[in-house]
């Protein structure tokens, strides 16, 4: 048996390959059709004009899907070792799983409205998407502890902790220096005033993002414990 036919762990192992793609196509086709710079531009920037827009909101989704699936699994994934062993509280575990299913959503919204058409609804997605996305990773991180040893090894709760940290860390200079950036323009001069703040909040978003990403990786070893099956149950007419 190879390892991603070992549980649900080719969940998070698509999720982690299909994310990272979807950052790094767009941006490479952006670049290579000069529609952005080529240090540090906004992650939204990057799929903004088409083609590279189509390519972007579509492989968001799908991301978003897979987002939704792995984000669900390890939400029935804690709820059984609560029912097991009582060492997961069933209300952190429902509110995480809004929380990831909020951001999930959020980060259609920010694929569907470029902020080139709607950028008030593109802010405000992405905004959601950051803010849920870094309390849902914390909240998994407190689970996980939680859960020890049930669940993953004390090292792999640490690494966790390290890149919560990073994500909450990186996500407050992302909002705060996007407020004092008053251009939307995809391509920056450096002699712009609030060129600064673009830069910084730009290079603190691609963190959070990776973050993301980062922590969804350290799930490929918990899902190979588990699997989830549909049961069907046909009610008798009356």
């Amino acid at each position: 048996m190879f390892w991603f036919e070992q549980g649900l762990c080719f969940l998070p192992a698509f999720l982690v390959v299909w994310s990272s793609s979807t950052f790094i196509v767009s941006y490479l086709i952006a670049i290579c059709r000069h529609d952005v710079d080529v240090i540090f531009p906004y992650i939204s920037d990057t799929g903004a004009e088409p083609p590279e827009s189509c390519i972007f909101g579509l492989m968001t989704f799908i991301s978003a899907c897979a987002g939704v699936s792995t984000i669900y699994a390890r939400y029935k994934f804690v709820e059984k070792l609560g029912q097991e062993t009582g060492v997961a509280r069933t209300c952190l575990n429902r509110t995480g799983l809004v929380l990831g299913m909020l951001s999930c959503l959020s980060m259609c919204i920010v694929a569907t409205f470029q902020e080139t058409t709607l950028i008030i609804v593109h802010d405000a997605g992405a905004l959601l998407f950051f803010s849920s996305g870094v309390l849902y990773i914390i909240l998994q991180s407190v689970i996980s502890y939680q859960t020890y040893p049930f669940g993953s090894s004390s090292c792999l709760c640490r690494v966790r902790s390290g890149i919560a940290i990073l994500a909450a860390l990186a996500f407050f200079p992302t909002a705060i220096c996007a407020y004092f950036v008053k251009q939307s323009k995809l391509h920056r001069d450096t002699d712009d005033k609030d060129y600064p703040f673009h830069l910084a909040s730009a290079v603190c978003e691609w963190i959070v993002a990776f973050s993301f990403i980062c922590f969804f990786y350290t799930y490929i070893d918990d899902f190979k414990l588990f699997t989830l099956r549909v049961k069907t149950e046909l009610k008798e007419s009356s």
